[in-house]
């Protein structure tokens, strides 16, 4: 009893001080190095020959070099890259002036920016600060309160981020469903199974239309019509062609790839057989390039795109030291067979029933303490992955998109989350004020998501249980929209 403690250690050291300290970094070293004292029996030089031996590993093991691990790493480097050079070299605000001569009515600006976020599917942070910058003068055009415009900015950031294998966290989140060793499927079509039971994810999307095609659930303010002359035109290729680079090479690669490494005409096959870690790090090469060339043509000297590439480097450097540290601690609770031991136990004791739902509840209460959804995946998924297939492998998936789904809307309602202050921030109102609006939307979607993760807990269809989860959706969206009504009418009849 005593040992299965010890081998615990790490792992609990790891979940307490995510949630108490909220700094996944931290807790995820600690995590690491205390496994690696456990392993080498608490002796310092073996501790530190083990440590740099497992770090060595995720780069060259096996007599080769751990090319999925460096193609991610490339990847996440130049999406850091690029984001900063759109953002820093003018290419977000030109866009914005374009859009500001197109948008003619409160409704269009609503859904445009609405759109805008499922164009600026780069990055869950760059999409916040760069879709609030650009419609944040829609506000003043149109009677738009900055708390509706940062809830429509943040429904469409992390949440589409959450779906698409070709956004920066396709790869992270790929890179650990690669070391899940019992996963059914390769990590590419694990992630697009997995993101079709995100109930949250494509709800929150979902409703962010139709709030902002009906403008309900907000207060507006008094419009304040701006000489549409006095905004410059503005330049949308600045930024739509990198986009768009990223986007077709995205998927132009990947089928590439699968077509040389397969032998059948079945895209299905391509897809399966794609190297997706080369395509995503070939195509960011390629809409990294375009963007600089753009960028110096536009005007910015050699020094300012150098600023801006350092400046990405930084940012996203965060990013990395997560996603290392992630390997490093599967690696070690590996190594101590915590993964086996939790797996027995779940198996003895978890009700097949519960797992799916009460996963989804476990990873929001752990995100939205720690205000870090790629904290929770790097914890979660591994675990999640192995007491699924000690209760029961066909569950695997279901508990994995739980996993994702949790994760996003704890850290979609967490008033420490970056998405959350970036998204308050860009769209010009406070953090606290946009959490507080955002929160009833967010709890209408984890709820219609609970009950489709329940339903499939117990076997039901997925188009059934897709068809609970959008019909409580509407309701509760509904029953919202009324109440607010009535409040509000109280309260003018009160006023007058």
């Amino acid at each position: 009893m005593s040992g299965n403690i010890l081998m615990l250690t790490p792992l609990v050291l790891t979940l307490v001080l995510a949630l108490v300290l909220r700094r996944t970094l931290v807790a995820l070293g600690v995590g690491i190095i205390s496994g690696a004292l456990i392993i080498s029996e608490f002796n310092p030089v073996n501790t530190t020959v083990y440590l740099s031996s497992k770090a060595w590993m995720q780069f060259y093991a096996n007599g080769q070099w751990q090319a999925w691990h460096l193609n991610v790493l490339a990847a996440m480097v130049l999406l850091g890259v690029m984001t900063q050079l759109l953002a820093r070299g003018g290419a977000v605000k030109s866009f914005a002036d374009w859009l500001y001569h197109r948008i003619q009515s409160g409704r269009q600006a609503r859904v445009g920016v609405v759109v805008l976020g499922w164009v600026v599917f780069i990055d869950g942070i760059f999409s916040c600060l760069a879709v609030g910058h650009v419609c944040q003068p829609l506000s003043q055009r149109y009677n738009m309160s900055k708390e509706q415009i940062a809830y429509l900015v943040d429904s469409n950031a992390s949440p589409l981020c959450a779906l698409l294998p070709f956004s920066s966290w396709g790869p992270y989140v790929m890179a650990i469903l690669a070391s899940v060793t019992l996963l059914p499927l390769s990590p590419l079509e694990s992630f697009i199974e997995i993101a079709k039971l995100n109930f949250y994810a494509i709800t929150v999307i979902i409703l962010s239309l139709l709030i902002a095609w009906f403008g309900i659930g907000f207060s507006y303010t008094a419009a304040t019509e701006q000489d549409i002359t006095e905004v410059e035109a503005g330049n949308p290729w600045l930024l739509g062609v990198p986009m768009a680079s990223l986007l077709v090479a995205s998927v132009g690669f990947t089928l590439w790839s699968g077509a040389a490494n397969s032998e059948s005409v079945d895209i299905t096959q391509w897809v399966t057989s794609a190297d997706i870690g080369a395509a995503m790090r070939d195509a960011c090469i390629l809409a990294t390039t375009i963007a600089v060339l753009m960028l110096k043509f536009s005007g910015r000297t050699a020094l300012q795109l150098m600023a801006d590439m350092f400046v990405g480097i930084k940012i996203i450097s965060f990013a990395i030291s997560i996603l290392l540290f992630t390997w490093m601690i599967g690696a070690v609770i590996a190594d101590l067979g915590v993964a086996k031991l939790l797996a027995d136990w779940a198996e003895r004791f978890i009700s097949s029933d519960m797992l799916v739902a009460g996963t989804f509840i476990l990873c929001a209460v752990m995100a939205f303490t720690t205000g870090s959804s790629w904290g929770t995946f790097a914890i979660m998924i591994p675990i999640g992955a192995e007491i699924a297939a000690a209760v029961d492998i066909a569950l695997m998936l279901p508990v994995l998109s739980a996993v994702m789904a949790g994760s996003v809307f704890g850290d979609h309602c967490s008033p420490i989350s970056d998405t959350s202050v970036i998204s308050a921030t860009s769209s010009g109102c406070e953090p606290h004020a946009h959490v507080v609006t955002q929160l009833p939307f967010a709890m209408i979607a984890a709820l219609s998501a609970l009950i489709g993760f329940q339903l499939i807990n117990l076997g039901v269809a997925a188009i059934w249980s897709w068809l609970a989860v959008l019909l409580s959706a509407a309701t509760l969206l509904g029953l919202y929209h009324k109440l607010s009504n009535y409040e509000a009418n109280i309260a003018v009849k009160a006023q007058s």
